[in-house]
């Protein structure tokens, strides 16, 4: 009995295709949204995640400036003699790394680039899980020495020397002038949307005395050995920083020690309701498309008036209708399920590739949508499907 009403479904569908085609619409346009919006939604959730795990592994930053002001706002810069108090005081680090940043002009023969200088030494590297794709880093006598060495990244090599090797070539940056020792690896883009290869990097002695000026550093990165040493450690450099700093019991710091890990998990929470609004948002289509199954299978009861009162008139169950109905109702549902399925995985797919995020598709939220809108066509189905198998098997003969 049951294939049978699936057969006779089937039939009513193909024998008006266009209407059947023009109600499952409404499905196909809300479960394609659904799809594409939560699939996006997780690949540039995992994009981030990814870009914040490439700044290093269980790293921590120090910035000057309360945080609720933000770096640098009204407190002294570090020194290196910070730096140093770190290393010797605080058990559990893997790499403490200090680094001072300005921005300057980079000249290499008729070209020319605004990129981002800094100094550093060579921990700087190590916490950052920074590799040398040609060349070398600069050694710790360069860095002792202060020489005028640098290493680049893969964008300042691709605007001002394309594919020539920019090894052994002297850059000029501002007014001074430094050897290209190395070309790192390339990073991409942070989670917070600069370009990390966009950089030229010297010791930061030599940063300092040709660049800045001044014998600043703007931010301390912390390589901890283990994950679980991060809050001991953090604990540590704060109370270290405050007692070197001189900021009495009771008073604000004047820096901020950041937790890559939390940074990465609020951008996660963050992403995540954002991608669950927006699938929200879009699931609403999927009741406008319900809504229009239950007005089109109103009208094939009336179209159907006399074929259902013949039915019923010749032994069939109320039951028996109200199942041909619900079916009906159920597979232009879930046929506008599969192609919504379809063709939001499609969309997302190019959108993916388009905007360069990964192409990330959630099969619990397939699962979901494609039950889902087989849910629509039962619940909205079920009234036309009701009112057929309610039909006076007289009164349905008697009806023009």
């Amino acid at each position: 009995m049951l294939l049978e009403t699936l057969l006779l479904s089937l039939r009513e569908i193909r024998r008006n295709a266009m209407r059947s085609v023009l109600t499952m619409l409404g499905i196909v346009i809300g479960v394609a949204a659904v799809i594409a919006m939560v699939t996006l939604g997780g690949g540039a959730q995992r994009k981030v995640a990814n870009d914040i795990s490439g700044l290093g592994k269980n790293l921590l930053m120090v910035m000057p400036g309360a945080r609720q002001h933000g770096p640098s706002a009204g407190a002294a810069a570090f020194k290196l003699a910070d730096v140093a108090a770190i290393e010797r005081g605080i058990d559990g680090l893997e790499a403490v790394a200090p680094m001072s940043t300005s921005t300057a002009l980079a000249v290499y023969g008729n070209s020319n680039w605004s990129t981002t200088v800094s100094g550093a030494t060579g921990a700087y590297f190590r916490a950052r899980q920074w590799s040398i794709e040609e060349g070398r880093l600069f050694d710790e006598a360069e860095e002792r020495a202060g020489r005028a060495v640098c290493v680049i990244g893969s964008t300042v090599r691709a605007k001002l020397f394309g594919q020539q090797s920019p090894l052994g070539v002297r850059l000029r940056i501002g007014t001074n002038s430094c050897e290209i020792v190395g070309l790192l690896q390339g990073k991409g883009s942070s989670g917070f949307g600069n370009d990390q290869d966009d950089v030229v990097i010297l010791p930061i002695l030599a940063f300092q005395r040709r660049i800045s000026g001044k014998d600043d550093v703007s931010m301390i990165f912390l390589s901890v050995r283990s994950e679980q040493a991060i809050s001991r450690v953090r604990e540590g450099v704060e109370a270290l920083l405050r007692q070197r700093r001189n900021i009495v019991q009771g008073k604000s710091d004047d820096f901020q020690v950041q937790d890559m890990r939390e940074i990465s998990n609020l951008v996660e929470r963050t992403t995540m309701l954002l991608t669950a609004f927006l699938g929200a948002i879009a699931a609403i289509s999927l009741v406008v498309g319900g809504i229009g199954i239950m007005n089109i299978m109103l009208v094939s009861v009336t179209e159907r008036t006399r074929e259902i009162g013949i039915r019923l008139a010749i032994g069939a169950y109320e039951r028996e209708v109200l199942l041909q109905f619900l079916v009906e109702a159920s597979a232009i549902s879930l046929l506008g399920g599969v192609l919504g399925i379809a063709i939001g995985l499609a969309i997302s797919a190019a959108a993916a590739a388009l905007i360069g995020i990964p192409f990330v598709p959630d099969a619990g939220v397939i699962v979901i949508a494609f039950f889902f809108s087989a849910a629509v066509g039962v619940a909205f189905g079920y009234f036309p499907a009701r009112r057929a198998a309610r039909l006076n098997p007289i009164e349905a003969l008697r009806f023009e």
